[in-house]
């Protein structure tokens, strides 16, 4: 149990736990993880019955880490010392784990939330929108993914490797759940009314939420946008260097293309830095080969990227000289060559940067190789 300054709640919650685990004729210990609390929430803990364990950094996800790492059991329930959940249900969350399940999730979807407990933004706007996330990004169907009370066995546990210290923690553990190929279900619990003032802060909270998940999901995050950006680019300056074209009654011509050159290169730098994410995420072990990484590393070659980038720059030089000739020719007269030269320009930079990407890819990938 993470508390932080929970005197009016935390010895009942060890109470019941304590209460439970002697019913269940279980042997077990009750871990409060006080994160730094100026009450007596640690001495009524105590007083309780619970191993009290001190954690100085600040965060959800820091309390959490230090219990468990403390903690000596096979098989770990985790949930707030606030009096939200109920302890009674711990033989409920446990069952699952007997049956091969990894993680166990309880939900206050599924379940029943007594009234007041849940305020109606988090239960009908956020809880469902980062559900909807982790469906889209990661393929995690879960009715709760926010419920603080969870089991799981240390054997999973240990496979996470869990780093965040706030609270994208609850977050975190589904991500890395499904990354490892754990089985996760969901069973229903009750939900009750705080009976001291939340220290929560909604939006702040729901946001650390969601930036995890983009960062986790470079596939969303760079890919995607990157290749749309780049598609786009190369359609519009293709289309306007041999002519112009009309849409929605406008027409679109060399100030287009502009804008169609700065798209390309936009879009191609995007799409590098999702390669680079994924490679690194890779090399530090936070992630599991996908298709986009093995084919990546299993193809490219250094001097392959090198040979291109210059292939690609040498196809935008001679482009522009063939004009730069030509102007000169014309006595350093007006340049009306507006379209050879963005395309000069765009291939240019694009083969530099495909060079320079390529050194950085590699330096990535080497210990992988």
């Amino acid at each position: 149990m993470p508390c932080l300054n929970e005197e009016k709640t935390v010895a009942l919650c060890v109470k019941k736990a304590k209460e439970v685990l002697r019913k269940a004729k279980m042997t077990g210990e009750v871990v409060v993880a006080d994160n730094g609390s100026t009450d007596n929430s640690v001495r009524l803990a105590k007083k309780a019955g619970a191993k009290v364990i001190l954690e100085k950094r600040r965060g959800y996800g820091s309390a959490y880490l230090a219990g468990i790492k403390a903690a000596r059991g096979d098989w770990l329930v985790i949930g707030d010392s606030d009096g939200t959940y109920d302890f009674s249900e711990i033989p409920r969350l446990l069952k699952p784990l007997n049956s091969g399940y990894d993680l166990v999730i309880g939900s206050r979807i599924k379940g029943r939330i007594k009234k007041e407990a849940m305020p109606f933004l988090n239960r009908y706007l956020g809880t469902p929108l980062l559900n909807f996330f982790l469906r889209l990004f990661y393929q995690i169907k879960v009715s709760d993914s926010q419920s603080g009370m969870r089991a799981f066995s240390r054997t999973a546990f240990d496979k996470l490797r869990l780093r965040t210290l706030g609270m994208e923690f609850a977050s975190e553990m589904l991500v890395r759940s499904s990354q490892e190929g754990l089985k996760i279900i969901e069973v229903p619990i009750n939900y009750l009314p705080r009976l001291a003032p939340t220290k929560l802060s909604r939006f702040r909270d729901a946001w650390h939420h969601l930036r995890f998940m983009l960062l986790f999901a470079p596939t969303w995050l760079f890919l995607i946008p990157g290749v749309f950006l780049l598609a786009l680019g190369l359609l519009g300056e293709l289309l306007i260097y041999f002519g112009h074209f009309e849409l929605f009654g406008h027409l679109f011509d060399v100030h287009a293309m502009v804008l169609a050159s700065f798209l390309v290169l936009l879009g191609y730098q995007i799409i590098m830095l999702g390669i680079y994410a994924k490679v690194f995420a890779l090399v530090i072990g936070l992630t599991k080969v996908g298709s986009i990484i093995t084919t990546t590393l299993h193809y490219f070659k250094l001097e392959k990227g090198i040979l291109v980038g210059l292939l690609i720059s040498f196809v935008g030089l001679i482009i522009g000289l063939i004009y730069i000739v030509g102007w000169v020719e014309q006595g350093f007269g007006p340049l009306y060559a507006f379209k050879p030269a963005v395309l000069s320009l765009t291939l240019l930079v694009l083969g530099i940067q495909i060079i320079f990407s390529s050194f950085f890819l590699s330096l990535l990938g080497v210990e992988k190789r």
